[in-house]
């Protein structure tokens, strides 16, 4: 039985005209049968990726809920625009454990698909941070690799990637998948 919408009307052909009018495609969805997962986005080089990526959850018609500062969400000018886009905030002054909040978030749930970033800014950055992997393990969730690729104009997602418990080498596999999507700055992307 297909999934009821979950995606707002005017958000569907909104997202329908815009990647017509910009020249991209949807290429890939998150997989059927996965109803809970932490979806890495990568590379993250411009603000322009979360208007792209949106844009495609809103055309998968999937839920997929994105982590931001906290700043973003309590901004008096477009703190509503963020929550509505499904935004959840992420409190970096305080010493709480992101990972540990988002395991009781997936059990919580019986739907849940969480997108982070795991470069954690939009330089480049040679070494990810690791809190999705350890709340894809703690939550006992796959991985799913979302992509925009701007050399090609493309978004979707790949894998799913099952964690191990050996993140370097499954590291290596999700980052050799992110090594063929070009960013919108390239130099700032997976090397």
């Amino acid at each position: 039985m297909p999934r009821a919408s979950t995606t707002p009307f005017f958000w569907y052909y909104f997202s329908k005209f815009w990647f017509w009018i910009t020249g991209w495609k949807l290429v890939s969805r998150v997989p059927p049968g996965i109803p809970k997962s932490i979806m890495i986005a990568a590379p993250h080089t411009s603000n322009w990726d979360l208007i792209y990526a949106r844009g495609s959850f809103f055309l998968m018609n999937a839920p997929i809920r994105f982590t931001v500062k906290k700043e973003w969400v309590d901004n008096p000018v477009v703190g509503w625009l963020i929550r509505s886009l499904g935004a959840l905030a992420v409190d970096r002054s305080r010493n709480n454990s992101l990972v540990e909040g988002m395991v009781q978030l997936f059990q919580e749930r019986e739907e849940l698909v969480i997108m982070i970033t795991p470069e954690g800014t939009r330089q480049y950055q040679p070494r990810w941070r690791k809190g999705f992997y350890h709340a894809a393990l703690g939550a006992n969730v796959p991985i799913l690799l979302g992509f925009l690729d701007y050399k090609n104009k493309e978004s979707g997602v790949g894998g799913p990637i099952y964690p191990t418990g050996d993140y370097e080498t499954d590291l290596e596999q999700i980052q050799a998948f992110y090594r063929t999507k070009t960013g919108k700055f390239p130099e700032k992307g997976v090397r």
